[in-house]
């Protein structure tokens, strides 16, 4: 299998964590859709990464799909529950974390245009949607992990959103106002899987 991501997309990044998780060997290509000569769209129609292409050449993507595909694989350790309520929940969770990134990646965006043609009440209402987020997700966690007593696809996913709001939103402080969130991230940041697929500084 050969996974094609940018090493900085945190969506790239929850699918390279499961990927080490599972020990599922898969070639990693690094490409940024954002360069000329990007080889994405030709993979993606909708020019995003991660795109995950099979040894037969079958290709899938955005990330909620890969994932889906690698459980279906059926690698242990398993991060979906096979039931379906606790499937629908870690998926909603996971939800609420990809929402995070989009409104991130929006705000990012925003903070690159020229200052006169900046529209910081776009970048205000996306941190705002962080900022509810983030607030669920704290009021969510009541133990070690989101779900059960087990690390899930939910917890993947929300340890790649906080660290990518370091990574893009440091000025959101979110470790001041989230202690539960703070303390999570300290316990799954640990994870070897997380360590090897941190974005180069």
């Amino acid at each position: 299998m050969k996974l094609t991501a940018s090493l900085t997309s945190p969506y790239a990044r929850k699918i390279r964590i499961l990927l080490a998780e599972k020990q599922i060997p898969c070639d990693l290509v690094v490409d940024s859709p954002w360069e000329t000569a990007t080889s994405v769209p030709a993979l993606n129609p909708l020019g995003k990464v991660p795109v995950l292409e099979t040894d037969d050449g079958e290709t899938f993507f955005d990330s909620p799909v890969i994932a889906g595909f690698l459980e279906a694989l059926d690698v242990a350790p398993h991060f979906i529950p096979q039931a379906g309520m606790p499937a629908v929940r870690v998926r909603q969770t996971e939800a609420l974390a990809d929402g995070i990134l989009d409104a991130a990646v929006l705000a990012y965006l925003e903070t690159m245009r020229p200052a006169e043609a900046r529209l910081q009440s776009s970048i205000d209402r996306q941190h705002d949607k962080i900022t509810r987020a983030l607030t669920r997700l704290e009021a969510q966690l009541s133990g070690e992990f989101f779900h059960d007593d087990q690390i899930s696809l939910a917890d993947v996913a929300v340890g790649c959103a906080l660290e990518y709001l370091d990574l893009r939103a440091p000025g959101l402080d979110w470790r001041a106002r989230y202690p539960r969130l703070k303390a999570f991230l300290a316990r799954i940041g640990q994870r070897d899987s997380f360590v090897s697929t941190r974005p180069p500084a």
